[in-house]
């Protein structure tokens, strides 16, 4: 049974997401202005570990049968906060590696924050179609693809060194 998300959910939901994913780049590059120097040698690393570990529970709920992924309430505000914290982790290391590169945040912030809240609304309007499969075959590309950003990061951190 699908279940019906009326507008002003979608909205809170959407904007929830863009705020989020518009902040965690600030606190990133925040953060990247005050350790550039201490961590730089180990950022691909630290990057690599990250992608692998999400990549990786990505894949492991992919795999699982139909039956087992979680039912739950996307409009419950604590489950809300925590989907919207775990899925802006990422932006928190573009937000480190602009501190480290001293790009300014601004122009990418609001562009980050904008295409979020778009991203979301047409998410949840074309989501619901989506069967419980295909679900779990998005979850393991994504799992895939996030394990591919990372040994490419080490990739080019090893091979560009080199060079």
């Amino acid at each position: 049974m699908k279940r019906e998300i009326k507008f002003k959910q979608a909205t809170l939901v959407a904007a929830s997401l863009a705020f989020f994913q518009a902040g965690f780049p600030v606190i990133g590059w925040l953060i990247g202005e005050a350790v550039k120097n201490l961590i730089s040698s180990v950022d691909h690393w630290i990057a690599f570990g990250l992608l692998a570990l999400i990549g990786g529970k990505m894949i492991v709920e992919g795999i699982k049968e139909d039956g087992t992924l979680k039912n739950f309430d996307p409009f419950k505000i604590s489950v809300l906060i925590g989907l919207s914290i775990a899925t802006s982790i990422d932006a928190l290391v573009v937000g480190l590696s602009f501190g480290f590169l001293e790009i300014p945040i601004l122009f990418p912030v609001l562009i980050i924050g904008s295409v979020t809240f778009i991203a979301a609304m047409l998410g949840m309007l074309f989501g619901k179609n989506i069967s419980a499969k295909r679900s779990h075959q998005s979850l393991i590309l994504g799992g895939i693809i996030l394990i591919a950003i990372g040994l490419k990061i080490i990739a080019e951190h090893l091979f560009l060194q080199a060079a």
